[in-house]
């Protein structure tokens, strides 16, 4: 688990293939990679990692195939920079909020628009992943924790404030540019109770035709479980 408080930049220095996964180098700040264990799992770009060695300034992950299809990793080069957050330690302070590191789909960046000494990006969602999103809720992109400031019918947008911008690569990406998006998971478990719960509903009802299936998340659904009034 992890809080999307991104803790360095690193940088992509080794592609190696091993059949059908990916073995990847990373060189990082040599006070951060000092700490790491075999066997930890670090977020790279927000994907949940495991380390497989470590030393110096360096450290390899490996990555599944479905990992390498599922977000922007596949389409890294060596020399790219990338987002690193080391796993949540209990105890610790939640300052953004929870990150399974498990990428939901890839998004696209669609403007930058300076506000002020702040920058207003706008990011083009997939359905999968915009089903989930609220204003002023959170959301990962590459694995930093940013608030949504608005909405649209495809897409959502987020405001950095100077120091987001000196520690984030997305402030530097341009538009078209691919990202990594994992929405709250707070909100895929709320859809998955009230599924369930208005299919055993459904089953126990005379003459009903949905006997155990699960009916999507809509505001119909809210207010008869009484979150809307």
């Amino acid at each position: 688990m992890f809080t999307g408080l991104i803790e360095a930049t690193g940088s992509l220095t080794r592609v190696e293939r091993r059949g059908p996964g990916v073995t990847l180098t990373l060189r990082a700040p040599h006070t951060m990679v000092s700490e790491l264990t075999l066997g930890e799992s670090v977020a790279v770009d927000g994907a949940c990692l495991t380390v497989t060695r470590y030393g110096g300034d360096a450290f390899t992950v490996d990555a599944s195939s479905e990992t390498m299809d599922r977000t922007t990793l596949g389409l890294r080069k060596v020399g790219d920079e990338v987002h690193l957050e080391r796993a949540l330690r209990l105890g610790d302070r939640l300052g953004g909020h929870w990150v399974s590191g498990h990428i939901d789909d890839t998004g696209a960046l669609r403007s930058v628009k300076p506000l002020g000494e702040a920058r207003e990006l706008w990011f083009d969602a997939p359905p999968s992943v915009l089903r989930y999103v609220v204003e002023k809720g959170s959301i990962a992109i590459d694995g930093a924790s940013l608030t949504v400031n608005q909405l649209d019918a495809t897409g959502f947008s987020v405001v950095l404030i100077p120091h987001s911008q000196g520690l984030l690569h997305l402030s530097e990406r341009s538009p078209g540019a691919r990202v990594n998006l994992e929405a709250d998971i707070i909100g895929k478990y709320v859809e998955r109770l009230l599924g369930l719960a208005q299919g055993a509903h459904a089953d126990h009802s005379v003459g009903s035709s949905t006997h155990g299936s699960a009916r999507s998340l809509d505001l119909s659904t809210l207010a008869k479980a009484g979150f809307l009034r």
